[in-house]
Parts: structure tokens; sequence; C-alpha cells
């Protein structure tokens, strides 16, 4: 492809982009394709001869769109906000088109470096403990998601439990892992990956008002295990749950681990960007005993996935346990002492330059523009939750701090079903959990585009349909 076509080219994706954009208020928000309704709409086999971008871009509207799930629609409520913006979208095309391998500083300085630096950026702005900062024995690095996150701070807890043993021999008792049923399930996959076996991941009990991990609990857990000459690794904490935004007592969680020796790991995904608002740090009491910490900047902070922001405050048991350098990837600057090599911080070996993406969305928003976004969103929940809240059909079973509010019909859980399946029909989108054990529906406010218009036409629909009556215009 030449310079004049790919310019050519370039412009017209950006241009099918910006309309997409645009039309997405329009569009229902779940695709309707049956499976395997896209792979049929595709020939059997390669192109034996070049095609033209025309054609590939025109299959991308009727091959592409109709199996898409819009999740940058303002009527998307089901899971968590995946925010994409502008500014990311561009860094995104920047970061492909440089196509830098940062797997070592030497491999491309200014990877590594922004990504450094945007890591302290984030500290600050979130007024996390200093000790994160990479000036000191701590530090940050971009993980692709907190599944991944959740993953290394296992093991860099296993090889600081086992004093590296885990890496050159194993260990003969058990180690051990805690988190709460309402934990994410990355947390039982990474202890499986791990080595650590998912029977010895113990469900701590959590109060059954807030769904919250009972500290108490978590300390006699901790008590008969060592008492059974089990070794107890890691405790993860949530700041935010998937199904409810339960928030574990981190403050009391660190000082059982602290004073047992058991590390802390805290995954704060979707709730960690609430802290941009000061009037919402609360959300961080007790991070500061937090040995590692993560959140998703591509959830709720205008980011494109894949972007997880996450910290240790003491690197040496991570590096430890996932360095391993080979001849070939030796260098000078390596062997000074002087940089970070990021790929001693993850699974793979190889990286991306996802810091382009932090640097574009906080440059172009700002910091006061970030909290803007959080806060209209907080306000749009609170506001939602009124309207709930003031009709008798429904209640709210659960705390609604942030932007998720967790509803249900009061009839039961056929009805709930019902209504769920009739709304995701309508053109928006929901998703469900299970709160004591009944069906309970989620609405998550977070869209980058979702303003008050969208979440008062959501309601429209959810209370008529739940009356039995047809909303006057379906979405889409």
């Amino acid at each position: 492809m030449s310079a004049e076509d790919f310019r050519l080219h370039g412009y017209a994706l950006v241009d099918w982009i910006a309309e997409y954009v645009a039309s997405l208020e329009e569009r229902p928000v779940r695709s309707e394709v049956r499976p395997g309704d896209v792979r049929r709409a595709l020939p059997d086999h390669a192109p034996e001869q070049p095609e033209p971008f025309e054609a590939l871009l025109g299959d991308v509207d009727t091959v592409v769109l109709p199996g898409v799930t819009h999740w940058q629609s303002p009527y998307f409520f089901g899971y968590f906000p995946a925010n994409a913006s502008e500014p990311a979208i561009l860094a995104e095309l920047l970061s492909a088109s440089l196509g830098v391998q940062g797997m070592l500083w030497a491999t491309s300085p200014a990877c590594t470096e922004l990504e450094t630096h945007m890591m302290d950026w984030l500290v600050e702005m979130l007024d996390l403990p200093t000790a994160f900062r990479s000036d000191g024995p701590g530090g940050g690095v971009i993980q692709d998601s907190a599944s991944s996150a959740t993953l290394v701070a296992l093991i860099a807890a296993r090889e600081r439990a086992t004093r590296g043993a885990a890496n050159r021999r194993g260990v003969r008792d058990p180690l051990v892992v805690y988190a709460s049923p309402e934990a994410h399930s990355s947390v039982e996959k990474a202890v499986r990956i791990a080595g650590i076996g998912s029977e010895n991941l113990r469900s701590v009990p959590v109060d059954p008002g807030t769904l919250a991990m009972d500290p108490a609990a978590l300390a006699a857990a901790i008590d008969a295990d060592l008492a059974a000459g089990r070794i107890p690794a890691a405790v993860v904490a949530t700041v935010g749950t998937t199904g409810t935004t339960a928030f574990d007592p981190v403050a009391e969680i660190g000082d059982i681990c602290r004073r047992r020796g058991v590390w802390l790991h805290v995954d704060a995904a979707y709730a960690g960007a609430a802290a941009l608002c000061p009037e919402l740090r609360w959300i961080n009491a007790g991070v500061e005993k937090a040995d590692s910490y993560c959140f998703n900047p591509h959830k709720w902070m205008l980011t494109n996935f894949d972007c997880d922001a996450f910290w240790v405050a003491d690197r040496s048991a991570l590096v430890g346990a996932l360095s391993i350098l080979p001849e070939y990837l030796r260098n000078e600057a390596t062997e000074s002492g002087a940089v970070i090599d990021y790929r001693d911080w993850q699974i793979p070996l190889g990286r991306r330059f996802r810091a382009l993406k932090l640097w574009f969305v906080i440059r172009h928003y700002g910091v006061s523009g970030l909290q803007a976004h959080v806060r209209s969103h907080v306000a749009l929940a609170q506001e939602f939750a009124g309207w709930v809240e003031a009709d008798d059909l429904f209640e709210i079973p659960v705390p609604h701090p942030l932007s998720l509010v967790c509803f249900r019909l009061r009839s039961g859980d056929d009805d709930n079903r019902e209504l769920l399946d009739r709304v995701n029909d309508s053109g928006l989108l929901l998703s469900h959990t299970r709160v004591g054990g009944r069906l309970t529906l989620r609405m998550a406010i977070g869209g980058t585009r979702t303003e008050s218009r969208h979440v008062e036409r959501a309601w429209e629909v959810i209370r008529g349909l739940a009356r039995g009556e047809a909303p006057a215009q379906m979405l889409g």
C-alpha cells in the first residue's frame, strides 16, 4: 500500500468511525445474530488475489456490524463500562503505526519511560500511597486486564511466601489464598494458573447486608490454616465487586495480613477511577496497607481496552518471580540496573505501547474533565435509584454508592427474568446478578456518551414493561 493510498484509506476509515459513533444512539445495543451467522457470511476460503480496501470496509458494514454488541452505545447498561474515547482511539492508531515491542527499556526507551511516568501521574491523580511511585521500592506497570494483575500479584505473593522455593522445587506445605464469594472469577483462575489450586482458595463469608468480606471470618480462616501447617500466601480484597459494588474493609483486612505476613492484593478494577474525585476517595481507605493494587482505566476513565494500572509497594518479589534473562536479551542498559524492563513485571515477554492511550486521554480531558465524567455518572445513578425507590413494584437490595444500581421486582425471580428479557429485547441492555439468592437486575451507568436523557428513557422502558405496558417507542 503506497503512502498516498494509505492516506486515502485512512481518511475513509476515520470517516467510517465518526459516522459509527454518531449513529450509536439509533442502534439496538444487542446483536441479534444467531450462532454461526457471521461465519456463514464469510467465504469458505481465503482470497487468492488482493481485494480493494473499499471491499474490506464494505464488508465491515454487512458482515461485522450485525454481529457487534454496541458497548459504546449510550443505552449500554449491562456491564461495567468499557469506555472508548476519540483521543484513545487516535492513540491506538499511533501505537499501531509505531509498532513498538516494549519488552525492554532498550527496545524502545520512550515506551518504558512514558509508561512509568503515566503510572506516577495516576498515583497523584488518585491520591494513592506514595509507596506505589517508581522513585521508591515499588512502582507501577500497565497490564492488559485486572485478571492479569491478580495473577501476577499471586505469583509475587507465592514468591514471597516460599522465599523463592516455588520457582525452584515447589513447596511441601500447601499455599492458601483468601477472597470473598463476591470476588471476581479471575481470582480462582489465577490460583489455578499459579499452581496453588482451587482447593486452596478459601471463600471468606461476607456481611449479609453489604456483601463485604467479614474480617473476623478472614482472621479465623487464616489462623486455622496456620494451625494445620498450611502457608497463607495472599488475600484478594475487592473495592467495588462486579455483582453489586460491595467494598471489602481493606483497612481491617490489611491489619490482619500484616500481623500474619500475608500478601494483600486490592482489586479496584471498576471503582478505582472514582478516586479521581476527592469526595469519593473514601474508596481508598486502607490501601496504604496493600502490597499490590490495580484498577482499569479502560472501564471508567475513557481509555480503550486494554489498559489495567497495577502497582506494587515493593517490586522485588514481583521481579524476582518473573525475571528470566536469556543471552539474546542482555544489553548494557539492563546490566546497569538504571532502567526498568517491564518484561519482568508481566506474564508475556512482549508488550504494546499502551501508555500512549493514557497520555492522550489525560492531556485531552485534563483531571477536571475526567472528574466531571465520573461525577456525572454517579449523579445519574443516584437519580435512577431514587426513581426505583419511589416505585412500589421495585426494591433495591444493596447499597449503590457509585454508578451501579442493583434493583428488582418484589414479586420474584420469574417476573424479574421476564422483565430482563423484555428490556433487553427493547433495544437497551441490562445484566443480572443474584443477591441473597434472588435474581437481581444490574443498571451500570458509565458509558462515554450516556447522558441524563438516556437514563430517563431507560427507566421509562423498564417501568412500562414492568407494568405490562409497551413503551411508546422502542429503542433502535
